[in-house]
């Protein structure tokens, strides 16, 4: 009977030094910059909930101002009150 011949497999097991370095680098550096995405997408949502309070103060400022004034616009760099009627006369 003859003797099986055993088969030795030549395909490397593991990629290079270099190579495995290049990959550890790539990797980390996605890593750090997902990290970085996430805090800046954290620090913008805190953001979103401060503009959405800002617009809500200035809903009620809003209000106070058409209780006492009827409505109205305010030109916001000289607190001038400008009445719709007013306005209207001038594009006429």
């Amino acid at each position: 009977m003859a003797k099986k011949k055993e088969v030795v497999d030549l395909k490397p097991q593991n990629i290079t030094k270099e190579e495995l370095e290049k990959l550890q680098t790539i990797v980390s550096n996605i890593n750090k910059y997902q990290m970085e995405i996430g805090r800046h997408e954290t620090a913008k949502h805190g953001l979103c909930h401060q503009v959405a309070g800002f617009q809500d103060e200035l809903k009620l400022l809003q209000s106070e101002l058409e209780k006492e004034y009827g409505t109205i616009n305010v030109n916001i760099e000289t607190g001038q009150i400008i009445r719709e009627d007013e306005q209207a006369d001038k594009k006429n």
